[in-house]
């Protein structure tokens, strides 16, 4: 997996570059960047999902039996109900699908997939950190250039004026 990841991963020695590549090659990590951290939204939601589903079945026991509930229908709709069998529990999978599980079942799964998002989470966001330090070296390389050129220009007015 490393050796995937390398070579996808090119290296450029940015001191080689001119000012425009510089500014294209920015402008591209600063894309890049925002678009990473517009994806990091979408997992970190279903996490909390996830989180949210995990934490409501905890309650579930024995005692609930009989007990009247509200169940969601939609985020917002919810319908009466009364709890038959607190030792299975039906769990959305995705893409409106559901299972019947029994409760440790559910439980695995549920911690399952908060496992999964939250490791997709942690990559997602090593890349945003690695895009952030190569957008920083290029404004540092950038800098560096323009600096220099702005001393080049400094030094060639100040022959200019000690020849007249």
């Amino acid at each position: 997996m490393a050796s995937k990841k390398q070579s996808q991963m090119q290296e450029i020695d940015l001191t080689k570059l001119n000012l425009q590549q510089l500014t294209q090659l920015k402008r591209q990590l600063d894309q890049e960047l925002t678009l990473f951290q517009e994806s990091l939204q979408t997992p970190k939601l279903a996490e909390n999902k996830f989180q949210d589903s995990l934490e409501s079945l905890e309650p579930v026991n024995s005692s609930l039996k009989d007990k009247p509930i509200l169940v969601p229908l939609t985020s917002s709709v919810y319908v009466s109900g009364t709890v038959m069998d607190h030792e299975k529990v039906v769990i959305d999978i995705g893409t409106g699908y559901c299972i019947k599980k029994d409760l440790d079942g559910a439980k695995d799964y549920v911690k399952r997939k908060v496992d999964f998002v939250t490791q997709q989470l942690e990559k997602l966001q090593g890349v945003v950190i690695e895009k952030a330090k190569v957008r920083e070296a290029v404004m540092d390389v950038m800098e560096a250039q323009l600096q220099a050129r702005l001393g080049a220009q400094l030094a060639a007015a100040q022959q200019a004026a000690v020849k007249t």
